[in-house]
């Protein structure tokens, strides 16, 4: 049995350009799961019973299908990979091309099975609490010489925190960092995080 394809990925694959063939493709995959099609976060989503277990995404570099207990599936051919070391469930299947889809065509469906039989059974990934986050000492410095950034900075969530400051310390060049800040403050002012 097949899922029912949802409209507004048909229309999402129609206007994309860069990876068009290889996510339609993809979608050819999830949809023999029997899974419901959705269209989440801009993206191609396939849950059970209102759960999220997998999308399908495309980046500069290459397309992914991206399961969100990724973490805790099987994978025996060790091709889950952490997108960033601060995802802690997510874990992405990468493709560069279509040929490469449909030569793991059996092992990207195997994955997708794996999914589903995690959420079916209930489990649940193990978040690792993080420690007592410190903003590094430049960053903060950074923060204090715009009037009522830090203590905006300060009022936000520890995940935004961090969020942010993994986003200002990840720049190569000081002058990124400042750019970066820069444009952060009316975000951070107005109390929403770096994705909000």
């Amino acid at each position: 049995m097949r899922s029912e394809r949802n409209k507004k990925v048909d229309a999402f694959l129609k206007h994309e350009k860069r990876w068009n063939d290889e996510l339609a493709e993809l979608r050819e995959i999830a949809v023999t799961t029997n899974l419901t099609e959705d269209f989440k976060w801009m993206h191609p989503c396939y849950t059970l019973d209102g759960k999220n277990l997998f999308l399908i995404h495309g980046f500069k570099e290459y397309c992914a299908v991206l399961f969100m207990k990724g973490a805790i599936m099987k994978d025996p051919k060790k091709l889950l990979i952490q997108q960033t070391a601060n995802v802690q469930a997510g874990r992405q299947l990468r493709f560069t091309s279509l040929a490469e889809i449909k030569k793991q065509k059996a092992t990207i469906k195997a994955y997708m099975k794996d999914a589903i039989a995690l959420e079916e059974a209930g489990l649940e990934v193990p978040v690792v609490k993080a420690k007592d986050f410190v903003i590094p000492k430049e960053i903060e410095k950074k923060l204090k010489e715009f009037s009522g950034v830090w203590p905006a900075f300060k009022k936000l969530t520890p995940g935004r925190q961090r969020a942010y400051a993994h986003h200002f310390g990840s720049a190569k060049q000081e002058k990124t960092m400042d750019s970066r800040i820069e444009k952060a403050i009316p975000a951070i002012m107005a109390g929403k995080g770096l994705l909000d």
